[in-house]
């Protein structure tokens, strides 16, 4: 087993914890888990012919970092797929939306539910649509309004340490849904309460649907408001690296009395090269010709790993 080295830390490359998951911490084999559940995403999105291509792709390391990610201390998350809901888990609310898509290949992935579901995304009487079901498997709530999913997670955190327990909730926010005030009420709420067990990453794509929104997003603004609110700011520069990733979670948990931010600065698309960056691929599926094209590349990187 390779040991490597990561910011004074040293993770072993690859283990399984007692669930028979099997965690990584070296960049390049989380690379590789990214890149299938990119292509099992892509795929759903395209059968499905509707989805959000670029909303999808730019969240895939994150989710990647947080589900399959181990650090010096244990996993990133404590999760069971035979028993979801157990006492000891931590939870994972996905406020953005859109990316709902991503979430499934990477529960499907795990064994929350067999993976032919994906095949059926938003078909009628189909498990998964593309608004996340609280009866999907590894899925925290119903989430069909943007700006919603912060105060889900807050909610969560605030009971827990009620509760006095160490479960840690994580929830990833599109910086569009910051421009919603129920958002900003969370925050104050959650800085109040001093919730050092709510970790928000935000996937700083710079796109939304409204592109002369996406114009005049203040980035550093904005993060200013988190530190003014009382929470802690951890910045990722490249939100696709995963050691930068893993090593602004394990910041993360050394945060005490104060609920934390990692901004992530994402691309659109990313990982679709025609795609990344581009608007007009934020909120629609690719077609077969353009799968076509992709579905070889993320193969080739799969299979030379």
């Amino acid at each position: 087993m390779t040991m490597i080295s990561l910011n004074s830390f040293t993770f072993t490359e690859k283990m399984r914890d007692h669930k028979g998951i099997i965690r990584f911490t070296d960049a390049e084999s989380l690379q590789v888990k990214a890149a299938q559940v990119r292509l099992s995403t892509l795929k759903a999105i395209s059968k499905a012919q509707k989805g959000a291509t670029g909303s999808a792709m730019s969240v895939i390391e994150m989710l990647v970092a947080l589900y399959y990610g181990h650090l010096a201390t244990g996993p990133v998350m404590n999760f069971d797929p035979e028993n979801p809901g157990h006492p000891d888990q931590d939870y994972f609310v996905l406020s953005k939306g859109a990316a709902a898509p991503a979430l499934y290949s990477v529960l499907a992935d795990l064994g929350f539910f067999d993976r032919s579901e994906l095949d059926f995304l938003a078909k009628d009487g189909a498990l998964l649509s593309m608004a996340q079901g609280a009866k999907v498997p590894g899925v925290t709530f119903n989430n069909f309004v943007p700006g919603h999913g912060l105060s889900v997670a807050l909610g969560l955190a605030l009971s827990l340490k009620m509760d006095r327990k160490n479960n840690k909730v994580f929830t990833v926010l599109g910086d569009g849904e910051l421009q919603c005030g129920q958002v900003w009420e969370a925050m104050m709420a959650a800085a109040h309460y001093k919730l050092d067990n709510l970790i928000c990453l935000i996937d700083g794509n710079g796109v939304q649907g409204d592109s002369k929104l996406s114009a005049v997003m203040d980035i550093g603004s904005l993060q200013d408001k988190f530190e003014a609110f009382g929470w802690k700011v951890i910045q990722v520069t490249d939100g696709h690296d995963f050691d930068k990733l893993l090593v602004a979670i394990d910041r993360a948990f050394t945060v005490i009395r104060r609920p934390i931010c990692i901004w992530c600065r994402t691309v659109p698309g990313k990982g679709v090269d025609f795609a990344e960056g581009k608007s007009s691929y934020q909120d629609v599926p690719l077609s077969e010709g353009e799968m076509s094209v992709v579905i070889p590349k993320l193969e080739q990187l799969i299979c030379k790993n």
